[in-house]
């Protein structure tokens, strides 16, 4: 039977803790991770046309494969997202990435059109990495610099996808479609892993795994901020999805009559995401979510018609697309912050957060579509402009 020294000296003991990083080299690893991991959920779009030539058939008739990405990441969201609140991250990270790259190398080897989709649809689920990431950076960062941190892994999101949009297709032109895949995979792997190492590698509450799951109703239900930040966002995210994926059928076609992949260069315009989210940041430390969202609105407002003027003249599209970017960025930058502090549960805030704008975005996508085949970009500037309305005023009458 232990003595009572032996027992003080084990109730004592310090615990090992693992060694971490600089807080600015902690920031900069998981902004690049987040990059490099949101990439590889748009590295379809760009690399059709190369799919669809490599597989023998019409790039129309894969278009589909890009929707899989987004189907499985959708699906990635709602089971791995909350596992934030309970799981070892360390161990949740390492796996995923694992996974991902396995994915992003059976795309890379995949035969044909079918186990392409598979192997994406595996890939893109598990590569919700940053959303694991953006409630671990809220924690740790100083209350009064909080949405400059969160900020920043803002910025390394957008920043990958514009990459995987514009640099994606060119590697492809250059090196061909299969490679792009099997370099993602390597950088999934590599950067997945050296950010797994400087997480925390305790489990952070006990219980059952998927209890946060289980939990997204009622810690809906509990918070008034919360709800007003899924609702906010869903309506920007879904004016921006409207006018961004309709926008390249309105310059391939007889208005403008430009090629796609000079159309696509038009993604260059998702830096503007860069450099607004830390002066979002900034702003949201400084004046509170509440203003900058008022703002982000109102310049989102402003976009609208100058995108319906873009119909007919250039340089308004131009305007509109810097405008709408600097709109939705700053939004979600204020929302995400007020969605990580609103409730006990970051990780599964921010699940339903992520899966409210994700909704937004695909349902005004879809009918942005349709719009656009029977009303033309007129129609689709208007779908954008009700999702505006409807996220600003549903908002503000559940005040």
């Amino acid at each position: 039977m232990p003595s009572a020294t032996t027992t003080a000296a084990r109730t004592t003991a310090p615990v090992r803790q693992t060694r971490e990083p600089a807080p600015g080299l902690f920031l900069t690893l998981i902004a690049v991770c987040s990059a490099v991991t949101a990439a590889n959920i748009y590295l379809a779009a760009p690399l059709l046309p190369l799919m669809a030539r490599d597989f023998g058939s019409a790039p129309s008739a894969i278009a589909w494969i890009a929707s899989i990405a987004q189907l499985g990441y959708a699906v990635g969201l709602l089971f791995f997202a909350p596992l934030g609140d309970s799981a070892n991250r360390r161990r949740l990270v390492a796996g995923l990435t694992l996974v991902t790259a396995l994915g992003l190398g059976a795309s890379a080897a995949a035969p044909g059109a079918a186990a392409l989709a598979v192997a994406m649809f595996v890939a893109s689920a598990a590569t919700v990495i940053p959303q694991l990431l953006v409630p671990l950076v809220a924690e740790r960062a100083p209350a009064e610099r909080r949405a400059r941190h969160v900020a920043a892994v803002i910025a390394g999101l957008f920043t990958g996808i514009v990459g995987a949009r514009v640099l994606g297709g060119l590697a492809g032109q250059a090196f061909g479609w299969r490679w792009v895949f099997a370099g993602a995979a390597v950088l999934t792997l590599t950067l997945g892993l050296a950010t797994a190492v400087v997480l925390p590698s305790r489990r952070r509450r006990e219980g059952p795994l998927f209890a946060g799951l289980v939990a997204l109703p009622s810690v809906l239900r509990g918070s008034p901020e919360l709800r007003r930040a899924c609702v906010r966002q869903a309506g920007m995210f879904g004016a921006w999805s409207a006018l961004w994926t309709s926008l390249a059928l309105l310059l391939t076609g007889p208005e403008y009559g430009l090629s796609t992949a000079t159309a696509g260069l038009f993604g260059l315009f998702g830096l503007t995401a860069s450099a607004v989210a830390p002066l979002a940041g900034g702003l949201v430390d400084r004046f509170g979510a509440a203003r900058v969202v008022r703002s982000a609105y109102l310049i989102a407002a402003v976009s609208v018609p100058l995108f319906w003027l873009g119909g007919q003249v250039l340089w308004a599209l131009f305007a509109a697309a810097i405008a709408v970017h600097a709109a939705l960025v700053a939004s979600h930058v204020a929302n995400q912050t007020l969605a990580l502090t609103a409730t006990s549960t970051p990780a599964t805030a921010n699940t339903a957060y992520v899966v409210a704008g994700f909704a937004g975005g695909a349902a005004a996508s879809a009918l942005a579509g349709a719009a656009f085949s029977h009303f033309g970009w007129g129609g689709v500037c208007g779908v954008a402009g009700v999702w505006l309305v409807l996220g600003w005023g549903l908002s503000r009458s559940r005040r």
